[in-house]
């Protein structure tokens, strides 16, 4: 089942049960996708085309999070927080900190890296290969790590 596919089903059964939150969010998301659809300009997106609208609707949420928290509003953290439930539950699942260290490790071999000069070379070998599956953020603190 395609994400469109299940998208439109989640929103069919967001309608039946009422739920209103999830709908606006399935909607948009589904917005995002044929936004990014129509820019490319092709009918159907790549799965890794998907992936990118949906990590970029994450980051969105995740960033508004932050600043709903630094600025203490109460009301708007819950909501984003609910939002952003509903928008993980279409992303892939995510690796844990122990496959990604191997990820990590593996890369900064296969690009020989060995001062924290090569930090470029290895996000730029490493990112596609986690797309989706770890916040970049994550993944560039590891890479520091192995590669102090």
């Amino acid at each position: 089942m395609s994400l469109l596919e299940r998208l439109n089903s989640d929103m069919k059964q967001a309608m039946k049960n009422k739920e209103k939150d999830k709908l606006s969010v399935i909607r948009m998301v589904k917005a995002a996708l044929q936004n990014e659809g129509i820019k490319a300009g092709k009918q159907d997106l790549t799965e890794e085309e998907e992936l990118t609208v949906l990590s970029r609707e994450v980051k969105q949420r995740k960033d508004s999070l932050q600043e709903f928290e630094n600025a203490g509003r109460v009301d708007l953290v819950d909501k984003i927080r609910t939002e952003l439930g509903y928008v993980e539950a279409y992303m892939p699942e995510q690796l844990s900190e122990e496959e990604l260290t191997t990820i990590v490790k593996q890369t900064i071999e296969e690009v020989n890296a060995s001062s924290k000069a090569d930090m470029g070379r290895v996000m730029g070998a490493l990112m596609p290969k986690v797309k989706g599956k770890a916040d970049g953020t994550v993944v560039n603190k590891l890479v520091q790590q192995h590669l102090s």
